[in-house]
């Protein structure tokens, strides 16, 4: 299957960028790296972030609009060019009765220490923006903001919805908490991009079809009679057992699948035994399943259940298996990649826009897919001169603040652009 983009279908041609509104002010764009410098010095875990959400919460309100609160506690959704969506509940340009083009940002960050030295690096021990949601956030914002000024003139030919999404990090993810709460209530089309640290600042990454994976949870354990290593005919030998699990059970799912489903077993822990004359009488495996196909992907608990179940009836163990939903993969719908692509075009020309590959990550912006169309673009965060690569999830992760700009402007062309597509 082709999943490069057409540079011709979908959306009508667009015009320049400097003719197109939406444009993000400088003092807007210094205000929202403020912001994400902020967020990045404060980093909350998914469920935890109070503070994050009351800042968004102050800005919002600040510019006449009425966020509401998630269920959960944390988390905001807040409509733009509605007839509720200012304080003064003065209609807007925009129908209401119109479904609304949703923007998501993910809010939390990871467990992970900051190892960066740069002023604004965490302040909290142990946690970190490792995985750019501070410049989701700071880019959701700052549409938002930017957009509000549109609808106020009656330049918004939709009405938005800004979600600020929580707890993205824990699986199966804040968004089906989200969902059920009914974040997409009157949402016809939604849109997120996600950092990628590959792509350079200033271009976004596009891809139809599946551009993330599914990724679940694995923990296994494996009981029998141990005893003396100088009779392990007489024992269930489960180092060997647990062994035998970690190899097989990957080759055994690789037979058992189409190859293309890209469905992997990879462990990340093995333990078992404390003493090197004793078999002992428990192991355990932990590890992630991941799948490129969302058929397979709902296929893969009985498989995997099934494989582990019997290589450890080989070896004579007995298995405990822990399975974990996480996320299905992020499937583009092509309507909406193609007016992510032509509003980027718009905006800054088709040569900065690249074809991406499918990832093995995971991101819970697939639930929403599940409800209404939409897409995910690769926002671009690599400062161009600069020659070393810093991934996503490692404590020196940093971006280049060009990207809030970027991501501004891409949402706010989308919206303007977006009135006439089908839900």
């Amino acid at each position: 299957m082709n999943h490069s983009i057409s540079r011709d279908a979908g959306t009508a041609r667009t015009p320049a960028g400097d003719q197109l509104p939406g444009a993000l002010p400088d003092a807007l764009r210094a205000e929202l790296s403020a912001f994400r410098r902020d967020l990045h010095m404060h980093p909350e875990l998914g469920n935890q972030e109070f503070r994050t959400t009351a800042a968004l919460k102050e800005r919002l309100e600040r510019a006449g609009l009425r966020p509401r609160v998630l269920a959960t506690g944390t988390g905001l959704i807040c409509d733009i060019g509605t007839p509720a969506a200012t304080a003064d509940g003065r209609a807007l340009a925009a129908d209401p009765a119109r479904p609304l083009l949703a923007l998501r940002a993910d809010i939390d960050a990871l467990p992970i220490p900051d190892t960066k030295t740069v002023d604004y690096a965490s302040t909290v021990a142990g946690r970190a923006h490792a995985c750019g949601h501070d410049v989701h956030t700071a880019v959701v914002l700052g549409a938002g903001l930017v957009l509000a000024e549109l609808a106020r003139t009656g330049a918004l030919p939709r009405p938005v919805r800004l979600i600020f999404q929580p707890a993205e990090e824990v699986l199966p993810g804040g968004a089906p908490d989200a969902i059920e709460s009914g974040v997409l209530e009157g949402v016809g089309r939604i849109l997120a991009v996600h950092c990628d640290p590959r792509v350079d600042a200033g271009r976004i990454g596009l891809r139809v079809g599946a551009i993330t994976s599914a990724c679940d949870r694995l923990e296994v354990g494996l009981d029998g009679p141990g005893g003396h290593t100088a009779r392990p005919h007489l024992t269930t030998d489960l180092v060997t057992a647990a062994s035998r699990v970690a190899l097989d059970v990957p080759a055994l799912l690789s037979r058992r699948v189409d190859a293309r489903a890209g469905l992997a077993v990879t462990w990340g822990r093995l333990a078992s035994g404390h003493a090197c004359n004793v078999i002992p009488q428990h192991a355990e495996l932990s590890g992630t399943v991941r799948c490129l196909d969302l058929d397979a992907w709902r296929q893969a608990p009985d498989l995997v259940h099934a494989a582990i179940d019997e290589v450890a009836t080989l070896h004579g163990a007995k298995s405990q298996i822990t399975y974990v939903r996480g996320v299905p993969p992020v499937v583009n719908e092509p309507v909406t990649v193609q007016l992510l692509h032509s509003a980027m075009a718009a905006r800054r020309g088709e040569g900065a826009i690249e074809d991406t590959e499918q990832s093995l990550g995971g991101e819970d912006f697939s639930w929403y897919l599940e409800h209404v169309p939409g897409a995910m673009a690769r926002l671009g965060v690599h400062p161009p001169a600069d020659t070393t690569r810093r991934d996503l999830h490692r404590g020196d992760f940093d971006v280049d603040e060009q990207a809030i700009k970027v991501g501004v402007e891409l949402f706010t062309a989308c919206a303007l652009l977006g009135g006439d597509l089908p839900d």
